[in-house]
């Protein structure tokens, strides 16, 4: 398994459209994104920014907490689906609402909180992880997984 890591720092949320220009650059043909960072860090900000980069209005992106999956169409009307497994209480509820077939999909999965379903996430992924430096700074560390 190859494994590459690249940094990216956010100074503040005037940096963030910049972040995430550098996150979809970095995604090269990766459909599986897992989001990890403690509660408040910025997955849905930063998700939200990395949606906009990619054609989705800023007001369709929104963290999908109770849905589980939220579904957004990118410029080119492809899907891309927003998890945030938080609230789960194991992965076969993951199973139970089809997680599977959509990673399997071949579109893009962004996934807040894999940690909940990690033993159903395919091992080509990109994680980010997202930490804490300041008030609106943030870390961002990528690792590529195929």
């Amino acid at each position: 398994m190859a494994l590459t890591e690249t940094e990216i720092a956010v100074p503040s949320l005037a940096g963030l459209p910049a972040a995430a220009a550098q996150l979809r650059a970095a995604l090269g043909d990766h459909t599986i994104i897992l989001f990890e960072g403690e509660m408040g860090a910025g997955k849905t900000t930063l998700i939200k920014s990395l949606c906009e980069n990619m054609g989705v209005p800023a007001a369709e992106v929104s963290s999908p907490t109770f849905a589980l999956v939220n579904e957004y169409r990118d410029a080119h009307d492809k899907p891309i689906y927003h998890f945030d497994f938080y609230r789960l209480n194991n992965s076969s509820e993951a199973l139970g609402m089809g997680a599977l077939e959509y990673f399997d999909s071949g579109y893009l999965c962004l996934i807040e909180w894999p940690s909940r379903v990690a033993d159903l996430l395919p091992s080509r992924h990109l994680l980010v992880t997202l930490t804490v430096t300041g008030e609106e700074a943030r870390v961002l560390q990528l690792k590529t997984m195929s």
